[in-house]
């Protein structure tokens, strides 16, 4: 890859991201972020150890301040903000990766989408595939210049719980969750407490480790067809899975398969499964 970034793939290789670092108008993103229960701190990591120029994005603290459900998405306003303050702005190139492999990256990846910026990559492998290929780190904290950016809201790409009902009860949308089948089926327990167990009616689970290589890059086109087994091709496709992150994951492998279209349910389980009201299926027993 030249300096220009291929937007028909979403991901990008950790060498050609070496090749592109230091260009004026590139922007590097760290997201890391760990599950409930993990004490782990994403912005530790970064702090620790990150790509050279990054900034570190907490989805955690960029999200809605007026609702007790986890990292939703903020409003224009507030999203234009925090870009701002990180130096994130209008006529940059952005690129997402995650400490872990990529996962946080992918909902980063879809908050700027929504949010209207147009050149969005997340890296292939994430930070482990960056250092196994000896590219340089640092460490530390960084103070951006702040940019300006102007958000403009793509509504078609999110959904809220009352969408969700409607295409639930109207059956005229493909539902992917992407939580892991214990969890889909209601065999196990949510890792947040509260939460009923089981899926919503119609749903397919398509669990997210398996948008991935044993190496934790993203399959190829080929592959993915076979993950998602012609859901891919469905005129209208949403992923959701435990709290919006994951379905992120089924977004970006969709968007390698050229479906770029995809929308994220923003409350995914942790909005569904609390709502005595929400309809749920259990298959635990199936």
């Amino acid at each position: 890859m030249s300096a220009s970034m291929n937007m028909q793939d979403p991901m990008i290789a950790a060498a050609d991201l070496a090749r592109m670092l230091g260009a004026p108008d590139l922007r590097v993103i760290d997201a890391t972020w760990f599950g409930p229960g993990d004490p782990r701190s994403g912005r530790a990591a970064f702090l620790a150890s990150h790509i050279p120029g990054a900034v570190f994005f907490d989805i955690n603290e960029i999200a809605d301040p007026t609702t007790d459900l986890p990292h939703m998405l903020p409003d224009p306003v507030m999203f234009s903000s925090r870009m701002r303050s990180l130096g994130l702005g209008d006529g940059h190139r952005f690129v997402v990766y995650d400490q872990t492999g990529v996962f946080a990256a992918a909902r980063v990846w879809w908050m700027l989408r929504v949010m209207g910026a147009r050149e969005v990559l997340v890296l292939d492998g994430g930070f482990p595939a960056w250092t196994a290929g000896h590219h340089p780190v640092e460490d530390g904290a960084v103070a951006p210049q702040e940019r300006h950016f102007s958000a403009r809201k793509r509504a078609e790409l999110v959904r809220d719980y009352a969408q969700m009902r409607a295409h639930v009860a109207i059956g005229n949308a493909t539902i992917l969750d992407a939580r892991p089948p214990a969890r889909f089926s209601g065999a196990e327990n949510e890792p947040r407490p509260g939460l009923r167990r089981g899926a919503m009616p119609g749903a397919i689970n398509t669990p997210w480790t398996e948008v991935f290589a044993p190496d934790g890059r993203m399959k190829d086109a080929a592959a993915l067809q076979a993950v998602f087994d012609g859901a891919e091709k469905a005129p209208t496709l949403i992923a959701t899975c435990g709290s919006g992150v994951s379905a992120c994951v089924l977004a970006l492998a969709l968007a390698r398969l050229g479906r770029r279209d995809v929308a994220v349910y923003d409350g995914s389980w942790a909005e569904w499964g609390a709502r005595a009201e929400s309809p749920i299926v259990m298959r635990a027993d199936d």
